[in-house]
């Protein structure tokens, strides 16, 4: 098994020098290093070069001509892949020396397995470890774990994303079902989707990095208590809604594509559908007053909220906390 790591980079020489120092350090190395660049002004360029000269595995470096952003930028570097397992890699965080020996393992293990994920320690942006888990951060608790674990990943990504990219590996070979990832996506919550769909998704409970969370991150971790999760319902907007019905029509139009030869589009497709249903639901209550409760009333009987959205949360939000 060969495996290739897409990083990508913007601006990053801050972080950049441990995270690279990390990959170096692997017990399993990789086998390749792919790194994209989106126009960097600061030395980012000049610390990936000189990694390249000084480590026993080949590094290429390409430099975007045009800013593509995140999303585009990793879905150029996981096209350049070219092993059969491809690792995705943030530009400031930090591996453990056992990331890629794990990873490996786990797809030598299982050959049904088409991706993996992992947990991760959180650090802040002195590298010092924050009193809590990536997995926790995004609520992704023992009872969603274990639906992972007898394959039903699905499910759980039907209701929100607890797949972080930084922590994923996944076969090569499912690239051509995964691109191209639509630009109003996020990478890995578009690929994550697809890959549970695939077929057995492997999560890994022992944190295999540390994931960096600071203030010039693109996309951070969730808010994590309650005051905070209440107030950014109370500013959640129809369009939100209105997106998230979008980018869930553009993963069942793939999976449609694809249905043929993956046995679980079915499936998939058919929760794609249900979630819809209930994102509508939601929309139609915004613009009603008193005659929504029964309409929630009848969304809670149905296990909507529950399967789709935040459960007793999504009710409050639906209840009494629209402003807009």
């Amino acid at each position: 098994m060969r495996i290739s790591v897409a990083m990508c980079t913007f601006n990053g020489d801050r972080f950049l020098p441990e995270q690279l120092t990390s990959i170096a350090a692997q017990k399993r190395l990789p086998d390749e290093l792919i790194v994209c660049d989106d126009g960097s002004s600061d030395h980012s360029l000049q610390l990936v070069e000189e990694f390249a000269r000084r480590v026993p595995f080949p590094v290429h470096l390409t430099v975007n001509e045009c800013t593509l952003g995140s999303t585009r930028n990793f879905q150029k570097a996981i096209s350049l892949c070219a092993c059969d397992v491809v690792a995705l890699a943030d530009q400031d965080d930090v591996w453990y020396p056992h990331k890629l020996a794990h990873l490996e393992q786990v797809f030598l293990t299982s050959p049904a397995v088409v991706a993996a994920f992992s947990d991760a320690d959180v650090i802040d942006c002195d590298s010092q470890r924050i009193k809590l888990r990536l997995w926790q951060a995004f609520a992704f608790g023992s009872r969603e774990q274990r639906r992972f674990a007898a394959g039903q990943g699905v499910r759980v990504l039907i209701k929100h994303p607890v797949v972080t990219g930084a922590t994923l590996a996944f076969r090569r070979p499912w690239i051509d079902i995964l691109m191209p990832i639509p630009e109003s996506d996020v990478h890995d919550r578009w690929i994550s989707f697809l890959l549970a769909a695939c077929g057995p998704f492997a999560r890994v409970k022992e944190p295999l990095m540390q994931y960096r969370r600071h203030t010039n991150q693109q996309i951070g971790l969730s808010t994590t208590t309650l005051p905070e999760r209440l107030a950014r319902a109370y500013y959640t907007k129809r369009s939100l809604y209105q997106d998230e019905i979008e980018r869930f029509r553009q993963l069942h139009a793939r999976l449609a594509h694809y249905q043929q030869c993956l046995p679980n589009a079915g499936g998939a497709m058919a929760e794609i559908e249900r979630k819809i249903s209930h994102l509508e639901h939601r929309i139609q209550l915004q613009q009603q007053t008193f005659s929504r409760v029964p309409k929630v009333i009848r969304e809670i009987f149905n296990h909507g909220y529950w399967r789709y959205a935040a459960g007793w949360e999504s009710v409050a939000k639906d209840l009494f906390l629209y402003n807009r």
